[in-house]
């Protein structure tokens, strides 16, 4: 039973994870943080391979890191281990889908061709689209607004539309 419980606690806090990552870019990324996050919607203004919106890998790593410490040296907050545990399995879905993915700092992956996919995808541009710190949408990464999803649709029946 405890077993279980330390999967669920992992899982859930992976889960959790996606909207604090949503909250944290709304809100601290485009808010008081814009200075580190500005050059990710700039990129062509940077040279080299960092950009200060990299930072925010520490950031996020600072709770996962705390919670591994924690946990570990505290019998009675052994589950916390497992937060941290979630917080970094999150960390590194966004690491390969944002990064690897859709920005292509390492060509590990090709292009995925399934509705998901395309709709992150969709999405991401979308929000890339406003290069300044007001007027973004779409601050999620894993979850997509049904809009994205719709788009591909109406491109498949225009086309089929065109064909005929």
């Amino acid at each position: 039973m405890t077993i279980l419980l330390y999967i669920l606690i992992t899982i859930g806090t992976a889960c959790f994870m996606e909207f604090v990552a949503w909250f944290a870019h709304k809100y601290i990324m485009h808010g008081f943080l814009w200075s580190w996050h500005e050059d990710h919607h700039n990129p062509h203004t940077v040279e080299g391979f960092f950009e200060k919106n990299d930072l925010f890998f520490l950031v996020f790593a600072v709770p996962s890191a705390a919670c591994y410490m924690t946990g570990s040296m505290v019998p009675e907050l052994f589950p916390l281990f497992f937060v941290g545990v979630g917080i970094s399995i999150y960390g590194l879905i966004y690491f390969l889908i944002h990064d690897v993915y859709i920005h292509q700092r390492f060509r590990w992956f090709k292009q995925l061709d399934s509705k998901y996919s395309r709709a992150i995808l969709r999405a991401h541009g979308a929000h890339h689209a406003v290069q300044t710190k007001h007027g973004s949408e779409s601050f999620g990464l894993l979850v997509v607004a049904k809009k994205y999803f719709q788009e591909r649709e109406k491109a498949k029946q225009a086309k089929i539309a065109s064909e005929s």
